[in-house]
This record gives C-alpha cells, structure tokens and sequence, in this order.
C-alpha cells in the first residue's frame, strides 16, 4: 500500500514540472538530459511503491567519473540500480545502453560505494530499470533484477 504522503509528494513533484514548462522555463540541460533526470525522478516513486528503501540518488565519488544513479534496499539486499530513460523504443531499447563498459563503470562505483559503509551488505545486486515516457509522462517500467554480476 502506498503512503498517502508519498503519493501527495510525487504529485507535487510532477506538478512542479508541469508548472515550470507551462511558465515556458527551460531546463538548462539538454533535452535528452532533461529527459533523464525526470527518469530518474520518476524511478524513485516507482521503487517506493514497491517497497524499497532509497538511501542514495546520484551518488558520485570522487576518485571515479560517473555517479549511481540510485541506491536502494529491498528487503535485505543493497541494490544499484541504473535507470534508463528513453522517449520511444524506436531506435533500441532502453536497457540496451547498459553496455559491458557500462556495467564495468557501475560495479567500481558501488566497490566505492560499498568502501564508504561500516559494514558490506550479505547480498548485492545490479538492476536496471527502463522507463519510456509517452506524451511528457512516464508510461512504462521495465525493472530487470540482477541485470550483471561483478566484473
């Protein structure tokens, strides 16, 4: 069951993003940018409704290039997961774009990550989660547990 407070923040949060287009304010990233945070934005409400437990959003370190795009606990696993956000499936899928380079970025990332703990966690995974968007909203989730092991 879904918080009432939860559904009340996600509902100003995509009001607020609403608000700002029709007020004609641009991001001042770039459309596919753009496209992607709201993505990740959206993937939070989504991981929340089934019952993770976000503790990081955009986590960067600063020996490596790159961030965790989130990371989450369901139930007593750690989970990183990427979040791929895409407008159409027209050219490839969205969690096509999670590449072996990719992957390899994402697991000395979390060993950065994991590094920063007091204690490393008994069971990690990776996820992927592709989200498309139709008509400016988010339409479709695609949540692939355990997408890639260590490398």
């Amino acid at each position: 069951m879904q918080s009432p407070w939860l559904r009340l923040l996600e509902g100003f949060v995509h009001g607020s993003d609403a608000l700002a287009v029709r007020a004609r304010r641009r991001s001042s990233l770039p459309a596919h940018l753009e496209l992607g945070r709201r993505g990740e934005e959206a993937a939070y409400f989504y991981l929340r409704r089934r019952g993770y437990t976000v503790v990081a959003l955009g986590w960067r370190s600063a020996k490596l290039h790159g961030d965790l795009d989130l990371v989450a606990w369901e139930g007593n696993i750690l989970c990183f997961i990427e979040v791929k956000t895409r407008s159409s499936r027209k050219v490839a899928t969205a969690e096509s774009a999670v590449d072996d380079e990719k992957s390899r970025m994402l697991c000395r990332m979390a060993r950065q990550y994991l590094q920063a703990l007091p204690a490393v966690p008994d069971l990690v995974r990776f996820d992927v989660l592709s989200i498309y968007f139709e008509a400016g909203q988010p339409a479709e989730f695609e949540l692939f547990r355990g997408a890639f092991d260590w490398r």
